[in-house]
């Protein structure tokens, strides 16, 4: 019997067999994975003769469980027999994802005489006589530093530097495939915050801006605004601007889908670590009507007994009517429920005691807060954080074009006012005429999206 499973690519295996050459081996062989729950993406044949043949199969499995269940189930087959697995995540990470490449001919003295020794030292000169020349004269016009602790990374926790490289690394390269950003990894082993700040800062003369990534709240909003008072570069932390620019991109055209405005809408943000403070923050800035803010006791309101310093500020500048109950009667009566928190916290019947054609974003990852089938019995639209659900909110439509227009207006700090901008853009991408309930915000492999933003971004820190 078929397993239903939800595969994805970033369990996807190829296993090198060697079956018979009889003209039925090889649909046995996709029939024994198939009903092992495990999608066939690839059958090539590597070898044969007359009598056998050896073939590559690759297939999408949900887990490295399942990965392993659909190994052991081709080895006991008696008609196969299996050489070698192999995973093709981890192949794909095999020395790394990025690389430095020079931008210049070196092929003569004379590339050399220029690039090197002597006519560097002109250029030289020329910046420590105008600091400033090195925005122009260097890689600092074009290079971000994507800064970690791992202290906070994805879904995983405090994993620590070397185990957060992964991360980073795919970090620079997106940078670079959708904005043409040159960013370099620089994970520290501290979780200091004093020493992450003087680290960073001795850092800075070499970058143009300054992406902090995975650590942890509430550490996270110090470091940000000390590193914001002591450097003239640009410093996003995109846990939470990046997250909170995609998410007020995604309400605003679901909110054109429902025919709802900003000023009259109650959101219930479920979350209060640094993508939820930011996106509550931001969705103010927008023109929100109200919010109240949820975590794991129930809603942060006026009063309310906690040493959390940064519960008590969101208490005070968010909940109107001061609710002081639990995530059921928040969400009832709210037109949105906003999740960065934990999977399975929503029930469908909290859904259907939101406000007329509610909107749901479950943003949990891997799990969502609620089952996206479950929310949109209920929900005029869903959109989750996942890549195989439609509406997925990803932190990629924001982050290159935001970095990419700071750049290139020589940026030295960040503003609220290009955070709406750069939401204005995204949803602006999907267009009046497209927009729908299952497409409020565009794909991320959209070529108009990171222009688009680098230009609204760019306009606005003028």
């Amino acid at each position: 019997m078929t397993t239903a499973r939800l595969t994805s690519a970033g369990f996807s295996i190829t296993v090198r067999l060697a079956l018979s050459a009889d003209p039925g081996a090889a649909g046995r062989l996709a029939t024994v994975v198939g009903q092992a729950g495990a999608i066939v993406t690839a059958l090539d044949v590597v070898s044969s003769d007359s009598k056998r043949m050896v073939v590559d199969l690759t297939c999408d499995t949900s887990d490295s469980s399942h990965a392993e269940q659909v190994t052991q189930i081709l080895e006991s087959m008696p008609d196969f027999e299996v050489k070698k697995v192999s995973d093709r995540t981890f192949l794909l990470h095999l020395g790394g994802k990025i690389e430095i490449q020079p931008k210049v001919p070196l092929k003569n003295r004379d590339d050399l005489s220029m690039a090197y020794t002597p006519g560097v030292a002109r250029v030289c000169m020329a910046i420590a006589d105008n600091p400033d020349d090195a925005r122009r004269l260097t890689i600092k016009r074009n290079t971000v530093a994507v800064v970690s602790d791992g202290s906070a990374v994805l879904g995983l926790g405090n994993i620590g530097p070397e185990a957060a490289m992964p991360v980073m690394e795919g970090k620079a390269a997106l940078f670079k495939k959708f904005a043409d950003v040159d960013a370099w990894p620089v994970c520290l082993d501290t979780q200091d915050t004093d020493q992450i700040v003087d680290i960073v800062t001795a850092l800075a003369p070499t970058y143009g801006g300054i992406n902090l990534e995975d650590i942890a709240a509430p550490r996270c909003f110090e470091i940000e605004r000390r590193l914001r008072e002591r450097l003239d570069i640009p410093v996003f932390h995109d846990d939470q601007h990046g997250t909170a620019i995609v998410v007020l991109a995604a309400l605003t055209n679901a909110l054109r889908v429902v025919g709802k405005d900003f000023s009259s809408v109650r959101a219930t943000v479920v979350g209060c670590g640094a993508a939820g403070t930011a996106i509550m923050r931001l969705l103010a800035k927008a023109g929100i009507g109200d919010i109240v803010p949820v975590d794991r006791d129930g809603a942060l309101y006026r009063g309310m007994d906690t040493e959390h310093e940064t519960w008590k500020v969101l208490a005070e500048e968010f909940n109107k009517e001061n609710y002081s109950g639990d995530l059921s009667g928040a969400v009832a009566g709210s037109d949105v429920f906003i999740g960065v928190s934990a999977p399975n916290i929503l029930k469908g019947s909290d859904v259907a005691k939101m406000a007329k054609d509610p909107i749901v974003f479950a943003l949990a990852n891997p799990d969502p807060e609620i089952s996206p089938t479950e929310a949109a019995r209920y929900a005029a639209i869903v959109a989750t954080g996942r890549s195989d659900q439609p509406n997925q909110i990803n932190n990629v439509l924001a982050f290159p074009g935001v970095f990419r227009g700071l750049l290139d207006a020589q940026a030295r700090g960040w503003s609220d006012d290009a955070a709406v901008a750069a939401a204005g853009a995204i949803a602006d991408c999907v267009g009046a005429d497209k927009v729908n309930a299952t497409y409020i915000v565009p794909s991320v492999f959209d070529p108009h999206v990171a222009p688009a933003v680098a230009a609204a971004v760019k306009e606005a820190m003028r």
